[in-house]
């Protein structure tokens, strides 16, 4: 055929042997995909006719279709439930979007973006979870484990890069709380990010780290790149799953491997999940301090049995977890929600107790709006050596009456 254009059965054609292709090989749609998606279907085309299918196809294959147009600033989830209608949450909450897919529409994106991200979906796997190219974080269900139609889950990487001084004009700090966080990562003290879903981890996470020294060496390590931090010496690493043949897997403990042969001055998990945590402890006890990362915990307090769970995943029993969280992590920062905004409700200092089993004790709590100082303020305040010590976590925290 001639090669200047293609009618939609073609495109159809062509479409089904790019979905195959990235099963067996995820990745872009790119020309040499295309080509030779071509080549085996036995077709020849021109350069010019190449390109245009590859932009038709890719918009087909990598777009969100009727999501798209929901794409903006702030946006971080599209959720798609059962009934087709959706919903987006962004800086001011979980909220209705005006627009409902049909059952066709849905289950129709839910294939394509599963395929695009080199996952099968179908009535013999209803669900998948895969990291689409564009960064995107997916998962779906099918019927009839979904009874009403296909659920879907989109998680939106970041593209603002936000330092702790936005952070303050946007509300989401005072001054002083902003003064705490900044002195906490220029004294270099290890620390997590925790909290629910939603919560702006990796957000505040980011914004943090653009406080680090200039000079410094930043490893970043995550399944999926979420962190966009704003620092001239960043390096990111990225966990890879395995294809439809279940091969070619490399997980997040292997790379934080990876990362104490890169000469960092800061090694950062993007998120602690699994049994990584003991590659990451084990690093942060032999030298590398500043290190940070984020957990999913309902509360402060509900870190240490968080970290022990996932210890455990790593084959460290109790005992060995808190004597290496001990010398290896000092902080945690908790976030939530009020009043479907994200806050900041706790800071938080990791010790071992009087049973030697690891405790998270309070040292700023929010209580009404307000942050009050809780029993460890003052350690935290010794550990703050770039940030006038108690001045920031004085001027942070009112006192307990």
């Amino acid at each position: 055929m001639s090669g200047r254009s293609t009618d939609e059965g073609s495109l159809d054609t062509l479409l089904a042997g790019v979905r195959e292709d990235l099963v067996r090989s995820p990745g872009a749609v790119d020309v040499p995909r295309i080509a030779r998606v071509l080549r085996a279907q036995g077709r020849v085309l021109g350069a010019a006719a190449t390109l245009e299918l590859t932009a038709r196809v890719r918009d087909h294959v990598d777009g969100l279709g009727p999501l798209q147009g929901l794409i903006a600033p702030g946006v971080t989830d599209l959720l798609v439930n059962d009934d087709g209608t959706v919903w987006v949450d962004d800086s001011g909450g979980l909220r209705p979007a005006g627009l409902r897919l049909t059952a066709g529409e849905a289950r129709d994106l839910a294939v394509r973006l599963a395929t695009s991200g080199g996952r099968r979906l179908d009535d013999a796997v209803p669900w998948a979870d895969a990291h689409l190219p564009s960064g995107i974080r997916f998962h779906a269900v099918l019927p009839p484990l979904s009874p009403g139609g296909a659920i879907l889950s989109l998680r939106l990487p970041s593209r603002e890069r936000l330092d702790l001084d936005d952070l303050e004009r946007l509300g989401a700090l005072t001054p002083a709380v902003r003064e705490v966080l900044r002195a906490l990562v220029r004294s270099r003290v290890p620390f997590l990010v925790t909290g629910g879903t939603g919560t702006g981890k990796s957000t505040l996470l980011a914004a943090m780290l653009h406080e680090a020294l200039p000079q410094e060496r930043i490893v970043v390590v995550e399944d999926v790149l979420e962190l966009a931090v704003d620092h001239p010496h960043v390096v990111h690493l990225q966990s890879r799953h395995a294809n439809s043949e279940g091969a070619g897997a490399v997980d997040l403990t292997a790379l934080v491997r990876q990362s104490l042969r890169m000469r960092p001055d800061r090694i950062v998990l993007g998120e602690c999940r699994g049994e990584e945590i003991r590659e990451l402890l084990q690093a942060l006890n032999t030298g590398h301090d500043g290190g940070c990362g984020t957990v999913h915990a309902n509360t402060a307090a509900d870190v240490p049995a968080r970290l022990e769970a996932l210890g455990a995943l790593g084959g460290l029993d109790r005992g060995a977890l808190a004597a290496q969280v001990a010398s290896a992590l000092e902080v945690v920062v908790h976030l939530g929600r009020r009043d479907g905004l994200r806050v900041l409700e706790e800071i938080a200092v990791l010790s071992r107790g009087g049973d030697g089993m690891l405790t998270a004790r309070t040292a700023l709590r929010s209580q009404g709006g307000t942050l009050r100082e809780g029993p460890a303020a003052e350690h935290l305040a010794s550990r703050l050596h770039h940030g006038a010590g108690a001045g920031p976590v004085r001027a942070a925290g009112r006192r307990a009456a």
